[in-house]
């Protein structure tokens, strides 16, 4: 008798092979057996009709304060998401001491754009080392697994106080204290150890992060802890990784695929397509695999869709935010603002009154960086469809077209700026990226950018758009799609008791009904501490979502199970 079944379901299994239909039995939280007449169990989920697929590992996410108060580390968990992995780009909660908490919210919400207000009210502080921080998080009433990293900016902050918030040198001893964390942090749990280098990632004040410009022995120092562990990643955020400088990104990969060869330990590094260097990811891409003769380990980490910002009169910054005229009506609800905004007084002040440079407007006037998002959601939109494309065709006022766009759907309409990975208007490059051997997926930077971004919601948009809608090119077989979410994150981050639907493996699944599987439209949501606000995207098509043998979500809602847990580091694979 086993725990559950789950009957003539389509198989996905995470390993890249074809689909099949067959039974998975679940015992004690692990998959018991995989095929047909299983015999019998104490519950039975039909999924005639829907495609079974392990849990989605999602590497990077800035979930590390959100998951004190939201078990399901939402918009992640409508997702799909069964396991997410928090202290990316270098930026997290641990170390802190008592007198640096408002410093690293502060950092926190510079870098990742999450409410301070809510991370003051939200995070409840019982920790002060790494491995204490691991602690809080086995604590946590969770739906979900969280694995974590150590992130290079407490550290530093840490070990070097003011020195190392204002990115001074380190100093040999700084170097052997931080390292000592690291490896403290890592033995006690943590999946590895995660830096920011790109000046795109500031705190509050505009200062650039705490390991910014860290020198070759700092990095290799750190690095040298997980080798002498022989485990974790080494995760980055490199300099010129969101254009700023394009000669940067070749001296970064060389310095990491130096550090993979002498510690003998992964290195994954955030790697998008930039308009002032389109071709660049090319040649990174073949910088990463000729590097694996040389014994190095490097990991492109890229993302499934064009990085854009979204843009409405429901985000916190828009093209209007900053003008008198739209300011007199910006505390009225929103279909009441939108009817407010339709008054041709009110338009014409609006329009003609001139931007004093807040709220973006510099990016708002970028007219063919605009597109409208649409329903059904369309994030690989034509050059023609972007604003001015639009308004070129029509032989209006790009400006005034934009206004009434705005307005659609009373208010909650939504326009892409896809700053990154869209440089040629086409999906083909990141195509071409996903498909590159030692390319994992990540980036959707679930938990943070709450005003402008949110990419949390790739993993559908990858079963729909890659493998289902796409009319503009390639598509991709659904296994390939959930073999790079489910299998290849996993191992990458040394989780080799999930990914795959495979006996004694971990029991997590979706079951997805891929023919009703749908993106909702962004939408502004309040629902953090203190009131702040983020968006959020939910999907329609998830019939179930499983951890450990235990379903957590069912048609989209939380079943109030909590099964979820710290993945305290490296999970082996099961044995025979």
């Amino acid at each position: 008798m086993y725990d559950l079944i789950l009957r003539n379901g389509t198989i996905v299994d995470g390993t890249g092979a074809a689909p099949f239909s067959a039974d998975v039995a679940v015992q004690d939280g692990k998959i018991a057996a995989v095929g047909q007449d299983l015999g019998e169990a104490t519950r039975t989920i039909d999924a005639a009709g829907l495609t079974i697929t392990p849990g989605f590992v999602d590497v990077h996410t800035h979930y590390d304060a959100q998951l004190t108060w939201d078990p399901h580390l939402t918009p992640s968990g409508y997702h799909g998401v069964t396991t997410a992995v928090v202290g990316n780009c270098g930026v997290g909660f641990a170390p802190a001491q008592p007198d640096k908490h408002d410093w690293l919210i502060q950092l926190m919400e510079g870098v990742e754009d999450i409410p301070g207000a809510a991370l003051s009210e939200g995070i409840k502080w019982d920790w002060e080392t790494f491995p204490e921080y691991l602690d809080a998080v086995e604590r946590a009433p969770l739906a979900i697994d969280v694995g974590t990293q150590v992130p290079h900016s407490a550290v530093r902050a840490y070990v070097m106080g003011e020195r190392g918030a204002k990115n001074e040198p380190a100093t040999a001893g700084d170097i052997e204290k931080m390292a000592s964390i690291v490896k403290e942090g890592v033995a006690a749990g943590a999946l590895g150890f995660s830096t920011s280098r790109t000046i795109a990632h500031r705190a509050l004040d505009g200062e650039p992060v705490p390991g910014t410009f860290a020198a070759e022995d700092e990095l290799f120092g750190i690095g040298r802890a997980l080798g002498e562990l022989g485990t974790g990643i080494f995760e980055v955020a490199g300099a010129g990784a969101a254009g700023e400088d394009i000669a940067a990104p070749k001296k970064e990969i060389d310095w990491m695929r130096r550090l993979s060869t002498e510690i003998g330990r992964p290195v994954t590094f955030a790697m998008v397509q930039v308009d002032a260097a389109p071709e660049l990811y090319r040649e990174l891409l073949d910088y990463a695999k000729d590097a694996t003769a040389e014994g190095a380990e490097i990991f492109p980490q890229v993302a499934g869709r064009p990085f854009g910002m979204l843009m409405g009169l429901q985000t916190e910054r828009h093209a209007w935010v900053d003008k008198a005229a739209y300011q007199e009506v910006a505390h009225l609800p929103l279909a009441e603002r939108a009817a407010a905004l339709r008054e041709p007084e009110r338009k014409q002040r609006i329009l003609e009154e001139e931007s004093d440079g807040g709220g973006f407007s510099g990016v708002w006037e970028q007219y063919a960086m605009l597109f409208p998002l649409g329903f059904p959601l369309d994030y690989e939109p034509r050059q023609e469809d972007s604003v001015e494309g639009r308004a070129e065709r029509e032989g209006r006022d790009p400006k005034e077209l934009l206004y009434e766009l705005m307005l659609e759907n009373d208010g909650r309409a939504m326009l892409l700026v896809p700053a990154l990975n869209y440089s040629y208007r086409t999906c083909d490059p990141i195509y071409e990226m996903m498909h590159h051997p030692r390319a994992v997926l990540g980036l959707g930077d679930g938990g943070a950018h709450c005003a402008l971004i949110c990419d949390a919601s790739i993993p559908t948009f990858m079963l729909t758009h890659w493998v289902r809608d796409r009319k503009r090119g390639e598509r991709v077989s659904v296994e390939f799609a959930v073999q790079r979410m489910t299998r290849d994150t996993a191992r990458l981050f040394g989780m080799h008791d999930r990914g795959t639907i495979e006996p004694g493996m971990k029991a997590d699944f979706n079951l997805i009904d891929m023919d009703a599987l749908r993106l909702e439209a962004p939408e502004a949501v309040a629902d953090l501490p203190a009131g702040g606000r983020r968006l959020m995207q939910r999907a329609h098509g998830y019939v179930s979502t499983i951890v450990s043998g235990i379903e957590v979500m069912r048609d989209g809602e939380p079943t109030g199970a909590l099964p979820g847990k710290l993945v305290r580091g490296e999970q082996p694979a099961p044995t025979a």
